[in-house]
């Protein structure tokens, strides 16, 4: 029998099911995994932000003299190798296209750059780089706004954003007179090829509640 303040030496099996110990490794979990996520934060703002400005460098040195017409895509060739060469890894051609293309669509193109407040405003951090990687793939400033938004409101992943972009939603929605229907069978999951399916999945909805009530 241990005499008070003598320390008690607990086996690894007990620690196990020490419930205190439970707790302080629940504790320590979730404040490392919250410096995780705030970390991951962090970094997808900077990214978005660096890029924003490399972007904006971009087009703001083609304005000046005219000098995209003067260098054409040598400026691009040119500049992902010298980056390269000087910072390393991130910054191949199609990297630097993207870039300059971000900025251009949404604070340039009079059709886009509303989207995020004042033309030439930052953008929004509620999506990632590779969000924004993906929307800027599309040509359509009607389906890049319905995409970026979708992604904001629906908070896709960007892998629900590439499903949703291969199943051909913008335009299966623009060709439906049921744009909610076909917006909530996209949300479940279902893939919609021809108008038609949309009302069997509805028959099918109603007949499986019939039979359950």
């Amino acid at each position: 029998m241990p005499k008070k303040g003598d320390s008690i030496i607990c086996t690894e099996e007990q620690l196990a099911n020490d419930k205190n110990y439970l707790a302080l490794i629940e504790n320590i979990s979730r404040i490392v995994e919250s410096a995780h996520r705030k970390l991951a934060t962090a970094v997808n703002t900077v990214l978005i932000d660096t890029n924003w400005e490399i972007g904006r460098y971009i087009i703001e040195f083609e304005q000046q003299g005219n000098a995209r017409a003067k260098y054409g895509d040598d400026l691009i060739n040119r500049l992902s190798r010298d980056l390269t060469i000087r910072l390393g890894k991130g910054y191949s051609k199609s990297n630097i296209l993207y870039m300059r293309k971000f900025y251009y669509t949404f604070a340039k193109d009079e059709r886009l750059s509303h989207l995020f407040g004042q033309k030439g405003e930052t953008p929004s951090h509620l999506l990632s780089w590779s969000h924004y990687f993906e929307i800027l793939k599309l040509e359509d400033p009607l389906e890049i706004s319905f995409y970026l938004h979708q992604c904001e409101q629906e908070h896709w992943s960007v892998s629900e954003l590439k499903r949703q972009k291969k199943s051909l939603l913008f335009q299966r929605l623009a060709l439906s007179k049921d744009k909610e229907g076909v917006l909530r069978l996209a949300k479940e999951g279902q893939t919609i090829t021809k108008p038609e399916d949309i009302f069997f999945q509805s028959v099918v909805r109603q007949s499986v509640y019939v039979v359950s009530a």
